[in-house]
């Protein structure tokens, strides 16, 4: 059967493989294949800069090869491009700056595949919660290279726990949804939190404990502003052209709350390259204004965002979150341009259609409320879900949301 390559995966294929030639002309193949080898067999657990870990080159082909072979895994599959494809490209190569490699996503998607099998449906029904569910990647890694058991037990522990997570995982991915009302766009955050939280239970009831783990680059800041205002400036253009040169349907954007399932790319396809390329630059320059540092952890805060601008984020849903969690800075507690805070602050985005539902005053309170939950909730799962901010975004959402409908109409 012929599949057919869409100008979404060309645009994507043709991005993602930049970084790999890019990574080879910075670092040479030696220092790759080293690089690589540190990212593969070496603990992701919250926080695992893969830039501070191996190197700029290592971390940029490991997110280049990782983000081709899913763009690969759609077109095997015949799955025509749309929103949700497009944010999970994204988050795949953000998050392998940050505890996603080529090696531990796969367990849990054969886990996935597993289940649909079992269900006796078609793989591509689930393939998103198997994307998305690699936010458990670092259970394989912790289990199979950390010295836990021998090494030949370790490894097939830590590829069967990884199957067995992408087996239970859907049911659990799709019964989430309700918690939350549609509220938390990055639900497979909130579902893989609740299972790490159960499986760090059982670890630590039986001896076992992680070391706490943190890894941050500070010293290529400017490299990744170049970096970054490049890609988003591309996909500005590219989008403005496509588009008929103009940002006709951008305002259409902007008036949609961004609830769960809201696909830009399906209502206007070109005009979303737009809303990426925008949401893009703002985010790497509100990093920048406060003197923050770009690093593989805030890359994927960055790409997220820029993700989701195919599927329910706009400037006008994502700034009053951002407001809200940055003003938790008057707490003096944390420094605005901390590695806690610059996490906290992109990732409160998940709860951008708060905002964009119930408008900027809420959507303020929300992004406060969502610093408060995030800084005190990762260690229930040992650091072992990545998408630590999805978990609290989902309990901000299934306290906040019953709260504003008792006194708002609508949602």
């Amino acid at each position: 059967m012929k599949r057919r390559l869409y100008p979404a995966y060309k645009i994507h294929g043709a991005i993602f493989l930049s970084f790999i030639i890019l990574g080879f002309i910075i670092d040479g193949p030696i220092k790759v294949f080293q690089g690589l080898q540190k990212i593969i067999f070496n603990s992701d657990i919250l926080i695992t800069d893969y830039v501070e870990l191996a190197g700029i080159g290592p971390a940029l082909v490991n997110a280049g090869l990782l983000t081709l072979m899913i763009i690969l895994l759609y077109l095997l599959l015949g799955i025509k491009p749309n929103g949700s494809t497009i944010m999970s490209f994204w988050l795949i190569a953000g998050f392998a700056f940050f505890g996603k490699n080529i090696f531990n996503v796969w367990p849990i998607i054969f886990g996935v595949y597993l289940f649909s099998r079992y269900q006796k449906e078609p793989f591509i029904n689930f393939i998103l919660i198997a994307i998305l569910g690699t936010t458990l990647a670092p259970t394989v890694s912790q289990l199979a290279f950390e010295g836990i058991f021998p090494p030949g037990i370790a490894h097939l522990a830590g590829i069967s726990i990884g199957i067995f997570i992408g087996f239970i995982l859907p049911p659990l991915a799709s019964s989430t949804v309700n918690v939350h009302h549609g509220y938390n766009l990055y639900n497979l955050g909130f579902s893989g939190g609740l299972l790490a939280m159960v499986l760090m239970s059982i670890y630590r009831l039986l001896g076992i404990n992680f070391e706490k783990r943190f890894l941050w680059n500070t010293e290529n800041t400017l490299f990744f502003a170049v970096f970054l205002y490049s890609i988003f400036t591309f996909l500005l253009i590219y989008g403005y052209i496509k588009n008929g040169k103009s940002f006709k349907n951008v305002k259409k954007i902007f008036t949609h709350s961004g609830k769960l399932v809201t696909d830009f790319y399906l209502l206007y396809e070109k005009a979303a390259y737009i809303n990426m390329g925008i949401l893009g630059i703002v985010s790497t320059t509100y990093v920048l204004l406060i003197g923050g540092d770009l690093n593989g952890p805030v890359i994927s805060g960055i790409f997220t965002i820029v993700g989701f601008g195919t599927f329910g984020k706009h400037l006008f849903n994502v700034l009053p979150i951002m407001i809200g969690a940055s003003l938790t800075v008057f707490l003096h507690i944390w420094e605005l341009s901390s590695p806690s805070m610059l996490l906290a602050i992109l990732f409160s985005t998940a709860l951008a259609p708060i905002a964009g539902q119930y408008g900027w005053l809420i959507g303020i309170l929300t992004g406060f409320l969502h610093v408060a939950v995030v800084m005190n909730i990762g260690s229930v799962h040992g650091g072992m879900n990545l998408y630590n901010n999805g978990f609290a975004a989902g309990f901000v959402a299934l306290i906040l949301i019953p709260i504003i409908r008792s006194f708002k109409k609508g949602g």
